[in-house]
């Protein structure tokens, strides 16, 4: 079982863009679980750089990192910008370097906690959460129910560096969340052994 002081927590997001807002926004929801206790790490899509995935090619560092770094945290944090109405696709290539978990034990996220973010320049926020959502599910985690699909984030992270005060107490409020969600799932067995044998026998039919 995982102690109070041992929960971690993995924040993976951003974007290529030098002003990323999904990244601020990633970076604030660390700092709520941070003060909830959990040791916390990010992982930048930016300086992750990762190639397309190839499962026919030797993992690169970077994704090696990644996967180690996600398989050994209790939760994550996701926050991706709003591309043409869903996820970008950095964002996605990062999680489907999360392939990497796939032999391990237990595999993918599972029984992990994950808090979504979506910064969009619009109001369409929640089809990237909704994408997300799917994604956690299919890599068997658990989406904690507090989503922060983000609108007009220009407004809500301006150029002069300042942030929406709200929308920060959300984001704080959204990795406490996190962490606490994440606590309580590693003090309990969800998945039992028979689930995750028959998750297998389906992912390979």
């Amino acid at each position: 079982m995982v102690g109070v002081s041992l929960v971690s927590i993995v924040g993976l997001g951003g974007s290529y863009d030098g002003r990323s807002r999904s990244l601020a926004a990633l970076r604030i929801a660390l700092e709520g679980a941070r003060s909830a206790g959990a040791s916390v790490r990010l992982f930048d899509v930016r300086e992750l750089d990762l190639p397309m995935y190839d499962p026919a090619l030797p993992p690169p560092p970077n994704a090696l990192a990644l996967a180690d770094a996600v398989h050994a945290a209790q939760g994550m944090l996701w926050s991706s910008p709003l591309y043409h109405g869903t996820i970008s696709g950095s964002f996605k290539n990062a999680l489907d370097w999360l392939e990497l978990l796939g032999d391990r034990e237990p595999s993918y996220l599972t029984d992990k906690a994950i808090g979504l973010i979506a910064a969009a320049g619009g109001t369409q926020g929640l089809n990237a959460v909704n994408t997300m959502e799917f994604v956690v599910r299919a890599l068997r985690g658990w989406a904690v129910p507090l989503v922060l699909p983000i609108p007009r984030v220009g407004r809500v992270f301006p150029d002069d560096g300042s942030v929406d005060v709200g929308i920060r107490e959300s984001l704080l409020t959204l990795g406490q969340e996190v962490t606490r969600a994440a606590r309580q799932l590693s003090l309990v067995q969800i998945t039992t052994p028979a689930a995750q044998a028959e998750e297998q026998r389906i992912d390979r039919e």
